[in-house]
């Protein structure tokens, strides 16, 4: 055990002996020593109680702690700390910028206990109004999460997007007669990954100059014919080297998974044709888009002819579950309209602005409410055949009840239900929980199913067909939140939900203008599902929206 690592124990306890606000001079002499074990001349693991007393400012009692530490790995004053604090707490004093005192304030005035709810806060742009905090610190500690998940080596599809698409325009500049495309994980635009696959049809040595030209270093692996490299942001990237006349069946056999390619083997052999929608002919199926090729139902719907036609971004026709500055966006409710309305050409806007019980996220009370509704009245109006329907997110109780009194909630055009709070239930409880809110006769759209933020929080365990069930018999559409940490419905339940006739919607959650955008990455996670416009609400024209609504609500 070195004298760092030794250090960062001692460390580590003042910390949390900050954390919880012990004896500061107890936490500062804690402090102290971390910083005078660090800088010993000597190996303390290889020292004794006497020597390591002798030293300027360390002491007998912080010797004994030295040597407990070096015989034990740590200390009882630690282990008790430790012990009482929430693994995802832990997990915080490792983000460069975040002292305790700080942390403090994050666990207990916001009730932030994971990374994960962390790195979504400062995306809901809920951290700039705490005590100590402002708009560089949150962007600061939003950076460093970033940083560190990075780190573990995946990465969010959205996040990845702009360097991929960098780095392959950056090829079609030096290669511009050479086929190239996007391959594997990346073109099936899975929700995380590893590293970008580009498939290019050229000469090796040209290829590298290529590469080279990219201004990145990189290795070559002559003997699959593959390049490794990772851009400026430390994205890794894979080439893989391909000929004209190889060009459309490797890209086939690169973009699919395992089970898909497999699959297709059994039905013959996958020939060296122009094109892969040749190729899939020979087998005698219909194309596959590249984002179905998971190895589930694709190959025998293409049998059979039978592929979903799908969604498409031009598709959506409005917008819905968005907030405001009423709650906790960046922008006003008029700035969120008008650019849904002039800059996306969109028909309609949902505000779902959160609801009481967010008082975090500085939830509507009932006279807030009203001043709401009044501001819409006039806001659609002017904006005329523009429309801004009245929602809420209601937040779902820990006993399943939504936070609004029936006669509250019957005012809204549309109610999303969603969870932010206990949840840490069991699958029962946790699938009960939801399904008596589904049962809610204003629940219009259950958001966010199952709370996931990827590469950070796993959702709650729920049983997905019971759940889906009930939104079946209670007329739910199920919300695919399109928040790129979120993605939640998980593409791969949509398939059951659509067989059972659950329309689902692509919702941005979009805490300021920029947030609309992210419902290009709903979109890619829809098509995953096998989503067709006729089965999205959000594709639904402004009239077929209104009568949806005025159908769905309780008379």
């Amino acid at each position: 055990m070195t004298n760092k690592d030794i250090a960062k124990v001692f460390k580590l306890c003042s910390q949390l002996m900050e954390l919880y606000n012990e004896n500061p001079f107890r936490t500062k002499a804690m402090a102290s020593a971390s910083f005078r074990i660090d800088k010993l001349p000597f190996a303390a693991s290889q020292s004794d109680l006497e020597t390591l007393s002798e030293q300027p400012n360390i002491g007998k009692s912080t010797a004994e702690k030295i040597m407990q530490v070096v015989t034990t790995g740590t200390f009882p004053d630690l282990d008790k700390l430790i012990a009482k604090t929430p693994e995802g707490i832990l997990e915080m004093m490792k983000i460069k910028g975040l002292g305790p005192k700080k942390i403090q304030i994050i666990w207990r005035d916001l009730e932030i206990e994971s990374v994960g709810e962390l790195y979504y806060a400062c995306n809901e742009n809920r951290l700039i109004e705490a005590k100590g905090f402002g708009l560089k610190t949150q962007e600061d500690i939003k950076k460093a999460i970033e940083f560190s998940i990075a780190n573990q080596g995946w990465f969010l599809y959205a996040r990845v997007m702009p360097s991929a698409m960098e780095v392959i325009q950056g090829l079609e500049k030096s290669l511009p007669l050479a086929p190239i495309s996007f391959t594997g994980d990346y073109r099936r635009k899975v929700e995380v990954l590893q590293q970008v696959e580009i498939i290019v049809a050229a000469e090796a040595s040209t290829v590298h100059e290529a590469i080279k030209a990219l201004d990145f270093e990189f290795d070559i692996n002559k003997e699959n014919h593959k390049i490794k490299f990772n851009d400026q942001n430390g994205f890794p990237f894979e080439i893989i080297i391909s000929s004209t006349a190889d060009f459309a069946k490797d890209l086939l056999l690169t973009t699919g998974s395992q089970e898909h390619i497999s699959g297709l083997k059994t039905i013959g052999e996958i020939k060296a044709l122009d094109t892969e929608e040749e190729i899939y002919k020979s087998l005698g199926l219909e194309y596959i888009e590249p984002e179905l090729r998971e190895g589930g139902k694709e190959i025998e719907l293409a049998k059979q002819n039978k592929l979903p036609h799908l969604i498409s971004y031009a598709d959506l026709k409005g917008s819905l579950h968005n907030h405001s500055t009423y709650s906790d966006g960046v922008h006003s409710l008029k700035d969120m309209a008008t650019y849904c309305k002039e800059e996306l050409g969109l028909e309609y806007l949902g505000i779902c602005d959160h609801s009481k019980t967010a008082v975090y996220a500085n939830g509507l009370q009932i006279d807030r409410l009203e001043e709401q509704w009044a501001e819409i009245d006039v806001l659609n109006e002017k904006l005329a055949p523009f429309k801004i329907f009245k929602g809420i997110e209601s937040d779902i109780l820990s006993d399943g009840s939504l936070d609004y009194a029936d006669e509250i909630l019957s005012k809204f055009d549309f109610v999303v239900a969603s969870i932010h709070s206990n949840l840490k239930m069991d699958q029962e409880k946790a699938t009960n929980r939801i399904i008596k809110a589904v049962e809610n006769p204003y629940t219009t759209i259950l958001g966010h199913p199952t709370g996931r933020l990827l590469l950070s929080r796993s959702g709650y365990p729920l049983d997905f067909k019971k759940v889906i069930d009930a939104c079946a018999a209670n007329k739910v559409v199920i919300e695919i939140n399109a928040n790129p940490l979120r993605l939640d419905l998980d593409w791969r339940w949509h398939q059951y939900a659509l067989e059972k006739g659950v329309l689902l919607s692509i919702n941005p959650d979009a805490h300021r203008k920029e947030g609309f955008l992210d419902m290009e990455y709903g979109v890619y996670v829809a098509r995953k599902g096998g989503l067709s416009k006729n089965e999205c609400l959000n594709a639904f024209s402004l009239d077929q929206i209104e009568e949806y609504f005025k159908t769905k609500k309780v008379k």
